[in-house]
Parts: C-alpha cells; structure tokens; sequence
C-alpha cells in the first residue's frame, strides 16, 4: 500500500508538472521561434521542368501581446529569406479571442504583410475571421470585408472563387482562391468550388488556397495541391493526435502533409491562436512547400 508522504509527494509533482505544462502552453509555445514546416510534394501529372517554391503564412491571429507588430515583421523577414517563388496568404488575419493587451489595426498588418517579396508575387485568401469581425458584412451578407480592403491597399491581391495565371521558366500553373466556407457560421459560407475551378482555361496545373480543409474531399484530382490553415493543428496536439479540431472530419485534416487518392493537401499549423491562446505540441510555423515531378 503506498504511504501518505508517498501520495502526497506524487500528487505534488503532478500538481506541478501540470502547472508547468499549463504555463509553457500559455506563455512559451504561443512565442515560440517559428518552425519551418518543410513538405516535398510530388502530384501526378506535374511537369517535369516546373519545380515550384511556395510559402505560406496562416491564421496570424494579430493582437497585443501575442502576434504584435514586432512579430509580425520578424515572420515578414524570416519568411522573405526563404527564397520562395510566391508567398501565399492563408487567411485569418484578425485576433480570434478576447485574451488581448491591444489591438493590430488592419491597416498596420495588412502593411507589414505588405512588405512580403517573391519573384510571382504575393497572394490571398481570406479566413472566417476575417469575416466574423466585420460587423457590417454579418450584418448586410456580403463583402469585401475591411480587411480584404486592406490587403488591397497593401499591394496583396485577394482571391474569392477567383483564379490568375502564373510562369516559371516557361512553365505555366494556375493559383485558384475560395472563398472562405464559415463566412457567416460554419454552415454558410461564400465559397464556390466548381465556379472558381470553371475559370482555368487550359490543362496547366492547379495550387488552390482555402482557408478551410474541409473542402478537401470535394476538391478534383484536377488540383495538384490544396494548402490550407484554419485548424492551427489543433493548438494541442501530442503523438500525432489533436483532441479539438474546427472541422467536421477530426483528425482527418488537423495538421500536416494528407494524400487521399493522389490529391495533395498541407494543413498549416498557422501562426496565431484563437479560442483561447494556447499551443502545446504545435508551434508557430510557416510551410515551405518543394512541389516538382
């Protein structure tokens, strides 16, 4: 039989180890360096002269003191060293929680993030929050939302079931944006799959960016790659299992590198938090994705 001091000594180091691992989750993870999330992806039917670059920044979450401004620049820098050939924009730019000291005004991120470079450009989508914090479209039903606006502003074209035509070497590909599917709840959004896809004209290959994962089983094998956030992993996340996903398919699309019958998704982790500001097992990251034959 254990002894009193025994449990009491037991009890005490868990007490503490579960204080310790709240207040890492809370007060370092959320701060941490960010990870370079690294993925080679090799879709079927890619050319074989097209080796693609791409970065992409999800779920920045701007808000004092989390993702403030000087964080902001830092994964501005540190996302231009990189030596992608196109950035791209993944979507929930505003906080998604009220644990906040100040706010980022959209003029301020939106011109921060202006300052992202790549040889094709730098391209958006917009995210849920994007939408639930603007008032007027909840209240009118219809965009552009302030901080599509501000995107604008900044330089940053942003794409709702809409698509551009981009070269590398000669080579051509398609970047087609959704519209974001929880616009107005997660049952009405503003996304249009097959309209978007109707805009690509020729057979070159396709990127698209949703902010969402859950369009992914309805996504054709006509897309090579679909990169997406939303989720953060999780923001918990231990042994390759995350207990709370904002998706109706679980762990299906919380995190990483998915390949369903030949059709290519990455899930972000993001940057941000929303909920409540919390990481643990899923650290602030930008992907870099090596996409070629």
């Amino acid at each position: 039989m254990i002894s009193r001091r025994a449990f009491v000594q037991g009890a005490s180091a868990l007490l503490l180890g579960g204080v310790g691992l709240a207040g890492y989750a809370f007060g370092v993870e959320p701060h941490a360096r960010l990870r370079i999330a690294r993925y080679r992806v090799t879709p079927d039917r890619w050319p074989a002269g097209l080796q693609l670059r791409l970065a992409a920044i999800a779920d920045l979450h701007a808000c004092e003191p989390w993702v403030g401004v000087q964080r902001i620049r830092q994964i501005v820098d540190y996302t231009n060293s990189l030596g992608a050939d196109t950035v791209l924009l993944l979507g929930d730019y505003v906080a998604g929680h009220r644990w906040v000291t100040g706010s980022v005004h959209s003029g301020v991120w939106a011109s921060e993030l202006g300052r992202l470079r790549a040889p094709l450009g730098v391209h958006a989508v917009l995210g849920n929050h994007d939408w639930w914090d603007d008032l007027g479209a909840q209240r009118t039903g219809r965009g552009p939302v302030y901080g599509r606006r501000a995107l604008e502003r900044a330089g940053i074209p942003v794409y709702e079931n809409d698509v551009v035509r981009l070269d590398k070497a000669g080579y051509p590909f398609w970047l087609a944006g959704l519209g974001d599917q929880w616009a107005f709840g997660s049952t009405r959004g503003v996304d249009d799959l097959s309209g978007t896809l109707a805009k690509v004209t020729d057979g070159a290959p396709v990127v698209l960016l949703a902010h969402e994962p859950d369009i992914f089983p309805r996504v054709p094998e006509r897309v090579s790659l679909t990169l997406c956030g939303h989720t953060h992993g999780g923001q918990v996340r231990l042994f390759g299992y995350s207990p709370a996903v904002p998706s109706r398919y679980g762990n299906r699309y919380a995190y990483g590198h998915i390949v369903e019958n030949s059709r290519h998704l990455i899930v972000s982790g993001g940057i941000g938090c929303t909920a409540i500001p919390l990481r643990f097992g899923v650290p602030p990251e930008i992907v870099l994705a090596d996409v070629a034959a």
